[in-house]
C-alpha cells in the first residue's frame, strides 16, 4: 500500500477515534457498571450514529475532512455509524426493502459468524 495524504488522514483519524472509544468506554463502564447490558458499546454506537449524521451533512463537499473525521475518526470510534448511514442512504434512495434486507442480514449473519468464529477458535 502506498502512503498517501489520504492514508495518513484516515490513519490519524482512526487512531484518535479508537483511543477516544477506549477512553469513553472506560468512563461509561465506571459510571454504569452493569454486567447485564453492554452500555459502553450501546452508547458509543448511538453517539457514532449521531456524529456521522452531523459530519456527513456538514462535510458534504470537503473530501479531506470526510477522510479524517468520517472514515478515520468515526471508523475508529465505531463502524456501526457507517452501517446506520448506509441504511439511511438506501432508504433515501427509495430502496427500503434493500435497506431492511441489509440491516437484517447484517445483524443475523454477523452474530452467526461471531458464533462460528468462536467455535473455530476452540
Amino acid at each position: 500500500m502506498q502512503v498517501t495524504t489520504a492514508t495518513i488522514l484516515v490513519g490519524v483519524g482512526g487512531f484518535a477515534g479508537a483511543t477516544t472509544r477506549w477512553g469513553l468506554s472506560s468512563v461509561i463502564k465506571s459510571t454504569l457498571d452493569d454486567p447485564s447490558f453492554p452500555y459502553p458499546t450501546f452508547i458509543i454506537n448511538l453517539l457514532g450514529c449521531l456524529a456521522i449524521g452531523i459530519a456527513y451533512s456538514l462535510l458534504e463537499n470537503n473530501e479531506t475532512l470526510k477522510l479524517l473525521i468520517v472514515v478515520g475518526f468515526l471508523g475508529g470510534f465505531t463502524t456501526f455509524s457507517t452501517f446506520g448511514w448506509e441504511i439511511l442512504s438506501l432508504v433515501k434512495g427509495q430502496a427500503v426493502a434493500l435497506a431492511a434486507l441489509y440491516a437484517g442480514l447484517s445483524a443475523i449473519l454477523g452474530v452467526l459468524l461471531v458464533w462460528i468464529g468462536s467455535k473455530l477458535a476452540g
